[in-house]
Parts: structure tokens; C-alpha cells; sequence
């Protein structure tokens, strides 16, 4: 029999890892500290980000990402549907129109998740927190407790590390009712009239845009907590800190206009304000790239100077919240697992990727290298050329004085040869080699892993 495998996290990774090991026939105890409150049932044990005890809560977008071909999320997605990640699968089934991208509807997603977990009999889900690691012995942990790991959780981390933890904030987008919309005011539209036209565009003039800069940029910011420092993440950036950077920031970042031409004047506006759908039934729209640490009065009357959300009601406003990382790089080997205690792996942001099919991504494979132990064999890793190895090399090999989480990017896979660069000048036809080599990369690999059950894993996947 193989080994069991404890899985800490109902996130993204967590369960991802779960149901990935489980499939594989090892037995898998998922723990999740959120849970219900038998002593007051209104208040759920939850963590400063979360809403609900749900499995696959996402708590910043609903979007996993580009689904256009060729681009770099696209092809780890391609990837990890090759290698039938669950929970890929399931955005597929809950996904609502986003353009380009994949957006799922956040409340079926959850549900599905919780119905896959509860479906597979290998897995027993415990509501309680962890609060120290076995290194010794049989025990196999995938840690994937996510960017609000606890604090008893984070000590023992620490400190099998031998370094502090590394912490920046991450930031929450403001979710609007869609009935509050002025639809006179706002029209639909995709970038360069690319996919359907799925996002609600608020457009602004030169003079507009200068009333909502002046209020973003002297609007009050929610104090912080005492364990809080400011070390943004520069890839999530807070929309007041960009606006303080320029007076032109905002207009080439989350409210850029290029390619959003108004319809109704056949002009492009100074800047535009995007809305994303939330659910299928089109009844909240989040503020894409609009994530703030501003207090929620101070935000409500900041946002409803956006062109059409002058009565906006919001359902949920934005917020920070801490996130915290290993140091993957002096601690990971390739596997994601401990170098020093190989028992342990990592998964998730805690493991220091960014974004949620990022961290799907991991626990994908920290699911299928804890089985390989499990099953008493040496996992093979993800090749280089791969987007799901290229994404674990980064992590795992990067500067560690300079560590920073990373989203996947064509910066983070092997380029092109110089000879082949030279050749071809167009950069989309370099990204579509680059994409077919790692599909190959990855299907060479994924063909050869001996792994015990993955014949059975494989029949399921092409069913």
C-alpha cells in the first residue's frame, strides 16, 4: 500500500494535490482550518480575506487568465489539461464569458470542488488547524495553507526553513451590482474588438479622469494592523499606489483605453474602467485591476466618479490582505520539496508562484510527486521546456536575495535559440514555437512517468 499523504490547505493548491494524489490511489487527509463555529454559527472561523469555509474560495478575481492561443497562461492551462488537473476541468465546466479569458462563477466553483472532495473515498477532509510538521518517520505533508497561513503553522515553517518569512500584500478588486450599472453611460466591448464582447467598459474624458485621480490620490487608506509592513507586490499593485507613481500610471496600467474604441462615438476615450462578469447570471461585475487599501466609505465615494457608477451599489469593497512565502529558492529542490526534509513539499502561493492557476499549477504536481513517493518511487520532474517546469524552475532557482512570487510569463521559459531568433522577427510566431515545444516537452514527459495508477489516471482523462 502506498504511503498516506497529508494535504494542509483548501485553497486552490491544496485541493488540486488532493484530489491529484488520490486519483492515484494514495489515501489523502486534506485539513482545512476555516470551518464553522458550533458556539456561534454567524461567526465561521475564517481568516482576514476569506468569506466562507469553502473549498476553492477565490478571494481577488474570478479569472484564472488568458485563454487566447499562445500566450503564456493559455499554454500552462493546455498543459495541465493534458495532465487532467481537477480543478482546471471544473473552471472549465463553471466558466462565464470573459473575452479572452477564463472566469468562473466563484460560488459553483467552490461547490463543484466540494463535490469532487467528497466524492473520492481516498479522501478525508479534516475542519481543524495544523500546527506542526513531521519530518521524520512515514509522513508525507504537502503544505499548501496559502498567503494567510496561520501563525502557530507559520512558526513551525519558520523555522524548519531556518529563515523568516518573506510577506507582501495582496490585494482584493471592489465587486458592483449590476442593476446599480447606468448602462446609458457605459457600453460592451473586448480590446480590439477580439472575442465577444463580454466586459462593461466605463469610459472617461481627459477632464473626468483628472476629478477621479485628484480623489483616488487624497483618499484616506484603511490603518494598518499591527503585524502589517508595506511590501507590495508589484504585479498587484493597489490602484492609489500606481496613481501616486504618475499622472499617467493608471492610464497605461488597469485603465488603459487602447483598443476599447467607444461604438457610440467611434473615438477612444482617455481611460477606461473595466467590468468583468462575476456569474453566469450577470448579476455583479467586478472592477477589473481595481484592488485598494482604501477605507470603505473613502472608496465608495471615489469609485462612483467612474462614468456609470455614480449609484453603484458594491457588494464587496476592496481590500489588502498579507501573503506570505517561502524563501523557495535556498529551501525547494526541483520536486517542491524540502531539501533538507524531503517529506515536506510546497504548493501554492505559499511556495512562491502568483495567481491561481498558478497555484493550481503546483499542487498538480506537488500531487503527483508526493504520490511517486508515496508509491515508493522518485518522482521525475516536469521538464525544463515545459510552462509547469519552467514555472517550478523559477521558484526554485531564482535569486534568492532577490525572491519575489512570479505569475507565468514567456520570461520565465526557456527562449528560443539565437539562430532562431534571428530567423523569425515576429514575436507571436516565437511565442507559438515556444508554445509547441513545451507541448511536446510536456507530452514526452507526461508519456514516460511510470508511475504506479497512472494508467488508471490517464483512462480517466481521456474519458
Amino acid at each position: 500500500m502506498p504511503r498516506r499523504i497529508r494535504v494542509i490547505g483548501g485553497g486552490l493548491a491544496g485541493p488540486e494535490a488532493a484530489l491529484t494524489a488520490a486519483r492515484l490511489g494514495c489515501e489523502v487527509d486534506l485539513y482545512e482550518m476555516r470551518r464553522d463555529n458550533p458556539d456561534d454559527p454567524a461567526r465561521p472561523v475564517l481568516t482576514p480575506a476569506h468569506q466562507t469555509t469553502e473549498f476553492g474560495e477565490l478571494v481577488c478575481s474570478n479569472s484564472l487568465k488568458s485563454e487566447s492561443p499562445n500566450t503564456a497562461p493559455w499554454l500552462l492551462k493546455q498543459e495541465m489539461r493534458r495532465a487532467g488537473s481537477r480543478l482546471i476541468a471544473l473552471a472549465d465546466e463553471t466558466a462565464v464569458p470573459a473575452g479572452h479569458a477564463l472566469a468562473v462563477d466563484r460560488v459553483e466553483f467552490s461547490r463543484r470542488i466540494a463535490e469532487a472532495i467528497a466524492a473520492e473515498p481516498l479522501i478525508t477532509v479534516h475542519r481543524e488547524e495544523v500546527t506542526s510538521l513531521a519530518t521524520d518517520g512515514d509522513a508525507l505533508t504537502i503544505v499548501a495553507s496559502g498567503p494567510l497561513t496561520s501563525d502557530a503553522l507559520s512558526q513551525q515553517i519558520a523555522r524548519l526553513t531556518g529563515a523568516e518569512h518573506l510577506a507582501f500584500y495582496d490585494s482584493i478588486s471592489p465587486i458592483v451590482d449590476a442593476d446599480s450599472i447606468n448602462m446609458d453611460r457605459v457600453y460592451f466591448a473586448a480590446r480590439w474588438d477580439k472575442g465577444t464582447a463580454d466586459y462593461i467598459n466605463c469610459p472617461m474624458n481627459r477632464e473626468e479622469y483628472a476629478v477621479f485621480l485628484d480623489a483616488l490620490t487624497t483618499a484616506e487608506a484603511t490603518e494598518a494592523k499591527e503585524w502589517e509592513k508595506a511590501e507590495y507586490f508589484e504585479g498587484c499593485l493597489p490602484i492609489e499606489i500606481l496613481a501616486k507613481r504618475g499622472p499617467d500610471t493608471l492610464r497605461f496600467g488597469p485603465m488603459k483605453p487602447v483598443g476599447l474604441r467607444d461604438p457610440r462615438t467611434g473615438q477612444t476615450p482617455w481611460a477606461v474602467v473595466q467590468l468583468r462578469k462575476e456569474n453566469l447570471r450577470a448579476d455583479s461585475y467586478n472592477l477589473v485591476g481595481f484592488q485598494n487599501h482604501l477605507k470603505f466609505g473613502e472608496q465608495a465615494k471615489v469609485l462612483r466618479l467612474i462614468p456609470g457608477l455614480e449609484n453603484a451599489k458594491f457588494l464587496r469593497f476592496g481590500q489588502i490582505h498579507r501573503n506570505t512565502y517561502i524563501c523557495s529558492p535556498r529551501v525547494l529542490d526541483d520536486r517542491l520539496r524540502m531539501k533538507e526534509h524531503p517529506n515536506l513539499f510546497f504548493a501554492g502561493q505559499i511556495s512562491g508562484v502568483e495567481g491561481y492557476t498558478e497555484s493550481i499549477a503546483s499542487g498538480l504536481l506537488a500531487g503527483l510527486y508526493a504520490a511517486a513517493v508515496a508509491h515508493g518511487e522518485e518522482p521525475e520532474a516536469a521538464p525544463r521546456q515545459s510552462a509547469l517546469g519552467s514555472l517550478v524552475n523559477y521558484i526554485t532557482q531564482a535569486d534568492p536575495k532577490h525572491f519575489q512570487p512570479a505569475n507565468i510569463t514567456f520570461d520565465l521559459l526557456v527562449p528560443l535559440e539565437e539562430a532562431m531568433r534571428k530567423k523569425v522577427r515576429d514575436k507571436k510566431e516565437r511565442h507559438r514555437i515556444v508554445c509547441e515545444r513545451a507541448l511536446e516537452a510536456f507530452d514526452a514527459w507526461w508519456a514516460s512517468r511510470g508511475l504506479a495508477g497512472s494508467d488508471k489516471f490517464a483512462a480517466e482523462i481521456k474519458e
